[in-house]
């Protein structure tokens, strides 16, 4: 019985919201295509300082120089929340309801440029390497982004609608623990991204490159 209800909650949210999702998700891809473009728009010099880091970077993985995984997943876990929780904080003002879709097209546009860079200046070698130091936590966040921008905008344009429309008449409470109880639940991924990325990542990175 809870589980049917839990199905059917969700069911009923992304019904609702389809047509927000499909807006994120879309605008989420135009912000991987344009990190993308950026990365053939960058200057010679531009290019190779930052490959020069990249270099550097890959460097010290491929010698275990890095930081402690428990110190990596805890700056990871940390850095996500307060994603999370910005756009949270967003989804209850009014105002927030542009700055959450830049977010969203932000993230989009770092996951295209750094894709498209590595792609770019190391071929498949680049390619093998974002797929196990980028994709795998994003093939997680990604999803979360998109669910919590959805679920952030909704609430938002329920307020709007109960300020200016007077026929609007929203119990404001109920809404308001739906989306914090989803937005709690989704960012509980977090942990799971994080651990990936500070245990998992390092070792695959370092066996792409050695190899």
């Amino acid at each position: 019985m809870r589980r049917q209800g839990i199905r059917e909650a969700v069911t009923g949210h992304v019904t609702e919201n389809r047509a927000i999702y499909l807006f994120t998700t879309v605008l989420f891809l135009i912000g991987i295509v344009f990190g993308a473009i950026i990365v053939n728009s960058l200057s010679l010099t531009q290019k190779h300082d930052l490959y020069m880091y990249v270099s550097q970077f890959f460097g010290q993985v491929e010698q275990g120089d890095l930081a402690e995984p428990a110190a990596i997943f805890s700056q990871s876990f940390v850095h996500y929340a307060k994603y999370f929780g910005l756009m949270w904080i967003l989804g209850l003002s009014m105002i927030g309801l542009p700055v959450i879709l830049v977010l969203l097209f932000l993230k989009g546009v770092v996951v295209g440029f750094t894709v498209g860079f590595l792609v770019n200046q190391m071929g498949m070698s680049g390619f093998f390497l974002s797929f196990v130091s980028i994709m795998p936590q994003n093939f997680i966040l990604v999803p979360a982004f998109i669910i919590v921008g959805t679920a952030s905008i909704s609430f938002c344009l329920k307020m709007v609608r109960q300020q200016f429309v007077k026929k609007a008449n929203i119990p404001v409470m109920p809404q308001f623990l739906k989306y914090s109880l989803l937005v709690f639940s989704v960012g509980g991924i977090v942990t799971l991204a994080s651990a990936f990325e500070a245990y998992i990542s390092p070792v695959l990175m370092r066996f792409v490159i050695s190899s």
